[in-house]
């Protein structure tokens, strides 16, 4: 038995609709048993019980083990296909337009490489979420998304994004195309007038932060190192403001809503905002392997590896093309 299949198809979702039925698998799950023992688990008639499990067998979520004869009869004992099932089906609008589906971590150079593409192909249409890069490849784990990027750095490795893609996909390949490495640090207000010098001035009575959305790189990253060098979240204002991208969090430090965010270089300079430098990192797009071999994602990984898409992340501040367009399977 498997133990989780995700269920992204109408049929078994519309078996699963009816209550009853999700009784008999949830009893099913736990361990095999007959028509009449499922009967008189639930106090009904065998004759009822069929009908159920022989809808939940054709929808592929039961099937039948063993057959044993006792006392004259043969009883057959059904089991669930797995010991757990997430049932999701994403609703898109009816267009004609070929769409894809990101969910993962923001960045300025990925966001100018779809806007590009849906210039130059105009049935080609993206629908980007900023969620963050833990929850992005939960998203694409439980196939809310077509893609994701992340930036999370193991603290074991010290490899970026690798770690976390086989810990999310230990039974499916996946394939990582790097988009650049980008500089991060501290946003700040024009002239740094708070004299704000580093992360340990974030628990100053006298600054308050906008912070990142739980689950994305820049948020994990922040926490990770004010618990090294010895500052409580509880000390820093402003920490439970939460933003989902990093322009957001240069448009509250700009319009004064805060002093102080962690952030991208480039951010920053659009937003005509200080900045203090603490780290680079790598942001990578994933993609399934099995999704990747689609015609669909093939002006995604051209313009990757396109000298205009490298020129483009040159004019971003912080911005390396390094290693842009760059693929592994894992």
């Amino acid at each position: 038995m498997k133990s989780f299949k995700l269920l992204n198809s109408i049929d078994p979702i519309r078996t699963l609709s009816d209550p009853h039925r999700q009784k008999i698998l949830q009893l099913l799950m736990s361990k095999p048993m007959t028509i009449s023992q499922l009967g008189r688990e639930l106090g009904e008639y065998p004759a009822g019980i069929r009908h159920h499990v022989m809808l939940l067998e054709k929808a592929g979520l039961v099937i039948m083990g063993d057959i044993k004869a006792s006392a004259g009869y043969i009883e057959k004992y059904y089991h669930a296909k797995a010991q757990s099932f997430l049932i999701q089906r994403m609703i898109l609008p009816k267009t004609e337009k070929d769409l894809l589906i990101f969910m993962g971590s923001h960045d300025l150079a990925f966001e100018f490489m779809i806007g590009e593409i849906e210039k130059r192909i105009p049935n080609k249409k993206f629908f980007s979420i900023p969620v963050g890069s833990l929850d992005g490849l939960l998203a694409l784990r439980q196939g809310f998304a077509h893609m994701t990027g992340c930036h999370l750095i193991d603290a074991e490795t010290g490899q970026y994004n690798f770690p976390y893609i086989k810990r999310f996909f230990p039974d499916q390949p996946m394939r990582t195309l790097t988009v650049a490495h980008r500089e991060q640090g501290l946003i700040l207000s024009p002239g740094n007038p708070k004299g704000i010098s580093g992360l340990d001035d974030l628990s100053r009575d006298d600054i308050s932060i906008a912070n990142r959305n739980r689950g994305s790189g820049t948020r994990i990253w922040l926490d990770n190192h004010l618990e090294q060098i010895g500052i409580s979240i509880i000390n820093i204002d402003g920490y439970t403001q939460e933003y989902n991208s990093h322009n957001s969090v240069a448009l509250a430090i700009k319009s004064k809503s805060a002093d102080a965010g962690l952030g991208l270089k480039a951010a920053a300079v659009q937003a005509n905002l200080d900045f203090i430098p603490l780290f680079t990192e790598r942001y990578d797009l994933v993609i399934p392997v099995e999704f990747s071999a689609d015609k669909k994602y093939e002006p995604i990984i051209d313009y990757l590896s396109s000298t205009q898409f490298r020129n483009s992340i040159n004019s971003l501040a912080g911005y390396d093309p390094q290693e842009t367009g760059n693929t592994q399977v894992l």
